[in-house]
């Protein structure tokens, strides 16, 4: 093929939230937490995530490529699970969690953690209770990325958000669908998960679906977006998302207004 041609192909983006988190579960947990308001996952909800990962293999049509996640803790360990179950090697079929896979191979996805999938910075889903008294919330990124599977992380990625939203911020629709945006514009050729809060699933939906109200999202459920990529020499035209999962499909439930 001629190299000036235009070639095209479809985009996926998958737009998942995290696993079962502890304080949902375990009230008593927050009164001695360090940081009450970054709940690690239950037993329950790292193997929900790792067979959430280990589904994709089956049901979707596509690799992923890449993986972005949110900063807190839930997300990472989410995150790790699911890219463990895209990696594995040789996988046990009785393996229930990432604990019970022997061999990985790193080289089919790559990991980076996005302040831009972070939580609702307000007291619509942090407490005032429970988030920190200077209204600072503070990520051990090192200690975080430690929790991803050997050698899958990608170091050489720039953020699109530098750091955390500010506490207090009104309405993160516009954040959430900026980096869903800007994600997929930097890797035009490559199919992207993004590990993320239940509104940022909502608006995932909510913003590239007209006329529709979401009014729940399970743990691990995801929806799922996609678009064409046209590229001639070094130029690309993107098209516009569109909500391939229907409501309830992969655990998103919206309705018409």
């Amino acid at each position: 093929m001629d190299s000036s041609e235009t070639k095209t192909r479809q985009q996926n983006v998958l737009v998942m939230r995290h696993g079962d988190r502890l304080d949902n579960f375990d009230p008593a947990w927050e009164k001695t937490a360090d940081r009450p308001w970054d709940p690690p996952l239950i037993q329950a909800g790292l193997s929900r995530a790792f067979q959430t990962g280990r589904a994709f293999q089956t049901v979707l049509p596509f690799p992923i490529h890449r993986v972005f996640v949110s900063p807190f803790l839930r997300c990472v360990q989410t995150a790790s699970e699911v890219v463990t179950a895209l990696c594995a090697v040789d996988d046990d079929p009785d393996a229930k969690s990432s604990s019970d896979v022997v061999l990985i191979d790193p080289s089919k996805v790559k990991v980076s953690i996005e302040y831009g999938l972070c939580e609702m910075m307000n007291t619509l889903a942090i407490r005032p209770d429970v988030a920190p008294k200077d209204g600072i919330f503070s990520f051990d990124v090192p200690k975080l990325e430690a929790l991803l599977p050997n050698d899958t992380l990608d170091p050489t990625v720039e953020p699109v958000y530098k750091e955390a939203p500010q506490w207090g911020e009104t309405d993160p629709t516009s954040r959430y669908e900026q980096t869903i945006k800007s994600l997929a514009d930097k890797y035009p050729t490559e199919n992207l998960l993004l590990v993320t809060h239940g509104e940022g699933v909502s608006v995932s939906v909510s913003s590239f679906l007209e006329d529709i109200t979401v009014i729940e999202v399970d743990y691990c459920a995801y929806s799922e977006l996609r678009r064409p990529v046209s590229w001639r020499n070094e130029s690309v035209t993107a098209g516009n998302f569109e909500v391939v999962t229907k409501s309830g499909q992969t655990g998103v439930t919206y309705i018409a207004n």
